[in-house]
C-alpha cells in the first residue's frame, strides 16, 4: 500500500476545512498531505496507522497530525452495522502568516505543531475540553470558526496531556516502504487472525527472512509481532462477548486460539478479568 499525496483545503475551497464525517467504515486510503490535522473518533474502532506506528483506535480517540506525515484509519471486522463518525479538521500553518508564529506568546503552539511531525495523541481532561470546542465548532460560521480553532489550539499546545505517537519524525524517504510493509501486514492479519498465523506468512508479504522479520517488526512497532497478533484477537474476541451469545469456546476456536484455556489465560492477563466474567460485566 502506498503513500496517496493529496491536498485537503484546496477541495473545500477554504484555508480551513471542518468536516463532520458519518460514514459505513473507516478504509481511506494511506496518504498524507500538507495541512495540519485534528481527528476525533465519534464512533467505531479498529487500528490506525500513522507513521510508522500501528496502534488501536475507539471512540474518543483524539490526534494531532503535522503536515506530510502518513496516515489511515481501518476498521476491525467484529461487530458489522456500526458506523464509522469522526470530526476532522484541516488547515494548513500558514494561515496565521510567519510572524505570527513570532510572537512571544505563539512559541508554545509553533513547539506544539514541530511535535505534530512524530503525530499527537490527546488525552485526559484536554480531549475532553476539546470534544467539546469540535462540537460547538462543526456548526460555527464566518470568523467564529477561527476564534474557536485559536482557542483549541491554545489548549492543545499548553497542555500536558498530549504525548507523542512516534518516537522521532517520520521521513517519507526513509521510512515509506517499511510504512507501507507495516500496513500491508496489518491488513493480512485483520483478514486472517482467526487462522494459524506463521512467521514465515508475515515475514514473506515483508520480503524478509522470520528472523530479520521479527527483529524489523519490534523496531517498527515496539512489540513483538505474536503481542501484537494476541492484541487484534483478544480485542476481537471482547466485541464478540459482548455483541453476541456465542459460547465462549466458540469464540475463542474463531479468534484463532486451538485451547480454551490458553484463551482463557490470555484473556484474563490482556483484560483482568476471565471471558465469562468480562461478559457479565458488560451486559450490565
Amino acid at each position: 500500500m502506498r503513500v496517496v499525496r493529496t491536498e485537503i483545503t484546496p477541495l473545500h475551497n477554504s484555508r480551513l476545512s471542518i468536516i463532520d464525517k458519518d460514514e459505513d467504515a473507516f478504509n481511506g486510503a494511506f496518504h498524507c498531505h500538507s495541512e495540519l490535522e485534528l481527528v476525533l473518533i465519534k464512533e467505531g474502532y479498529g487500528r490506525r496507522i500513522i507513521g510508522n506506528r500501528i496502534d488501536p483506535f475507539e471512540k474518543g480517540d483524539m490526534v494531532f497530525i503535522g503536515s506530510n506525515l502518513p496516515h489511515v484509519w481501518l476498521n476491525d471486522d467484529t461487530g458489522g452495522g456500526r458506523r464509522a463518525r469522526s470530526v476532522v479538521v484541516h488547515f494548513r500553518k500558514e494561515i496565521f502568516g510567519a510572524e505570527f508564529y513570532d510572537l512571544k506568546e505563539c512559541k508554545a503552539l509553533a513547539r506544539f505543531f514541530d511535535l505534530a511531525a512524530r503525530g499527537i495523541q490527546v488525552t485526559g481532561a484536554t480531549r475532553e475540553k476539546v470534544s467539546r470546542k469540535l462540537d460547538i465548532l462543526v456548526t460555527s460560521r464566518g470568523f467564529r470558526r477561527i476564534l474557536l480553532l485559536l482557542e483549541i489550539l491554545n489548549i492543545l499546545s499548553s497542555s500536558t496531556d498530549c504525548r507523542c505517537i512516534s518516537d522521532d519524525v517520520y521521513s517519507a524517504h526513509k521510512k515509506e516502504e517499511a510504512t507501507d510493509r507495516l500496513s500491508e501486514i496489518y491488513r493480512y492479519v485483520q483478514a486472517h487472525y482467526h487462522k494459524d498465523i506463521s512467521l514465515k506468512d508475515v515475514a514473506g508479504i515483508a520480503g524478509l527472512t522470520p528472523q530479520s522479520y521479527c527483529r524489523w517488526f519490534k523496531k517498527s512497532t515496539g512489540k513483538h509481532f505474536f503481542d501484537y497478533l494476541n492484541e487484534v484477537r483478544i480485542f476481537n474476541a471482547r466485541e464478540m462477548l459482548i455483541s453476541s451469545a456465542a459460547p465462549i469456546s466458540e469464540i475463542a476456536y474463531y479468534c484463532g486460539y486451538n485451547t480454551v484455556s490458553n484463551f482463557n489465560k490470555l484473556f484474563k492477563v490482556a483484560t483482568g478479568l476471565p471471558p465469562r466474567e468480562f461478559r457479565k460485566k458488560s451486559s450490565r
